[in-house]
């Protein structure tokens, strides 16, 4: 009982005398900016110039901050808000990947790893608006502009209009019977994919696959199958100027004869020869795709993988070095160009973009599951460790939602010497902005300094000195009063450093 007590007594002392002074130090402080630690409890930073405030509670895993209109607000894993109240916007990530709400003067969306989503539309408010909601693949429903409401109950009953790249579907105890319209040719299947009919303005055909097939439209295509897929022999684009044979004798033989392009392949995938004169490009391929050539004005492939990979076109390029040890891509235009090295994939990886117009560039450097390391168009270097998932994937929800969770160091820094770097979620703090430098290894030493001001502090207020354009002052044992001397020369000071946006 007696070190319970204790530990209340000296925590309460940590909290009440690490809070900012009172009086007209308190004034200036709170004109510049607040800076309050109580690791690993909370982390609040506010700069009134900037409309900038930050507070994480329990390090990284609660977050609340507030940058010129824009909020944040985390709970992390769980949650994730982003939103502008002036805009009207709002995106809520769920434990992501798992779900997500989205909120803009135009659509309210709702979707669960993509299988469940729920939309509503409000451009036709005053006709009610548009909705559509899904649980892929079991219920579908929405609104067709052309064809009026929809409901599909999969396997049992559906109709779907406008979705899902074709003009109608309908079911009925699928696979028993399923019906798609596409530009006015309709395909019905009865026991998809075995029997099926085909329907259309001067267009009909049928299967019994895979036994038999065939479908044609009159000037436009002609196809048959026998026993699919050793016998296949179609005709293609006949009303255009580039009308396409081909014929499958799988395995045994490959043909594919137009204006523009011809084919052989004898014994696939063991030899083959191509000429594209469109292209103006002639290949060959010996047991492909890992041993095959390209030859042309455009574009240059050898491969013999898995030893080696080249393939080179007028802006971009691509190599592999004993496949998948190393690759290397490039890509090359008038505004833009990227340079990216990948070992073993992920396991290590270096892009460089630069723009032409602007001279700026973009790096970033990763070694799963160190480190990585980023340099943007503005100069702003960031290295962050651990990295066990960002080198995988590097999408800013992860940035978001987890990341925080496993950094144990973080630094940013620029080329003019700006430095923010936070060790153990902020255990161990140093930032400089501009002139101000601060530092914090809580709770034994904290530092605050800039022109004509510094603050000293151990123990949170056991001692604390402070210098303010010469006027020098003492407080000891967490007490509000101390000693004060020396004159304060001529100029204003200002009490605290202006605090930085963080990590």
């Amino acid at each position: 009982m007696t070190r319970l007590i204790i530990a209340i007594i000296m925590l309460g002392s940590l909290t009440l005398l690490s809070m900012p002074a009172f009086g007209a130090e308190a004034d200036e402080a709170a004109a510049e900016g607040t800076i309050f630690t109580l690791w690993p409890l909370i982390d609040y930073r506010e700069s009134p110039k900037e409309q900038f405030s930050n507070l994480g509670i329990l390090g990284p895993l609660i977050k609340v901050q507030t940058n010129k209109g824009d909020r944040i607000v985390a709970f992390r894993p769980l949650f994730h808000n982003s939103s502008n109240e002036k805009q009207g916007t709002s995106v809520t990530e769920y434990l992501y990947p798992l779900a997500t709400t989205e909120t803009t003067p135009e659509v309210s969306r709702f979707q669960l790893l993509k299988l469940v989503q729920n939309n509503s539309f409000r451009k036709d408010e005053a006709d009610g608006g548009e909705k559509d909601k899904m649980f892929f693949p079991f219920y579908i429903s929405g609104n067709s502009k052309k064809y009026g409401p929809y409901t599909s109950l999969f396997p049992i009953y559906g109709d779907i209009y406008e979705r899902f790249w074709k003009d109608e579907y309908h079911f009925l105890l699928f696979p028993l019977y399923g019906s798609t319209v596409k530009k006015g040719t309709t395909s019905r299947n009865y026991l998809y994919p075995i029997f099926n009919t085909l329907t259309g303005e001067k267009e009909s055909g049928f299967q019994v696959w895979p036994l038999y097939g065939q479908a044609a439209k009159e000037a436009v295509y002609n196809k048959r199958f026998i026993l699919w897929p050793f016998y296949i022999r179609e005709n293609k684009g006949l009303d255009t100027a580039n009308p396409t044979e081909k014929l499958f004798l799988f395995p045994l033989y490959t043909a594919t004869d137009s204006p523009d392009r011809t084919e052989r392949g004898f014994l696939w995938p063991f030899f083959g020869y191509s000429e594209d004169r469109k292209q103006n490009q002639s290949g060959k391929d010996y047991f492909w795709p890992f041993i095959w050539t390209v030859r042309g004005e455009n574009r240059t492939v050898d491969s013999f993988l898995p030893f080696y990979f080249n393939e080179q076109k007028k802006e971009s390029s691509k190599s592999w070095y004993l496949w998948p040890l190393y690759r290397n891509d490039t890509l090359t235009t008038e505004t833009f160009s990227r340079d990216r090295d990948r070992v073993l994939y992920f396991l290590y990886s270096d892009s460089l973009e630069r723009w032409v117009k602007d001279g700026s560039e973009r790096r970033r450097t990763a070694l799963w599951p160190l480190f990585v390391y980023k340099r943007d168009n503005r100069g702003v270097k960031t290295f962050s460790f651990p990295a066990p998932v960002e080198p995988v994937l590097d999408r800013d929800e992860i940035e978001q939602n987890w990341a925080p969770l496993w950094r144990i160091y973080q630094q940013k820094w620029t080329d003019s010497g700006e430095s923010v770097v936070s060790f153990l979620w902020s255990l161990y703090w140093h930032e400089i902005r501009e002139d101000a430098v601060s530092y914090e290894f809580y709770p034994l030493l904290s530092y605050r300094g800039q022109p004509r001001t510094t603050e000293t502090s151990v123990l949170k207020g056991l001692f604390r000195y402070r210098n303010v354009s010469g006027e020098k002052s003492l407080k000891l044992l967490w007490l509000p009063f101390g000693f004060s001397w020396g004159e304060k020369l001529p100029g204003k000071g200002t009490a605290a450093n202006k605090p930085g946006g963080g990590l």
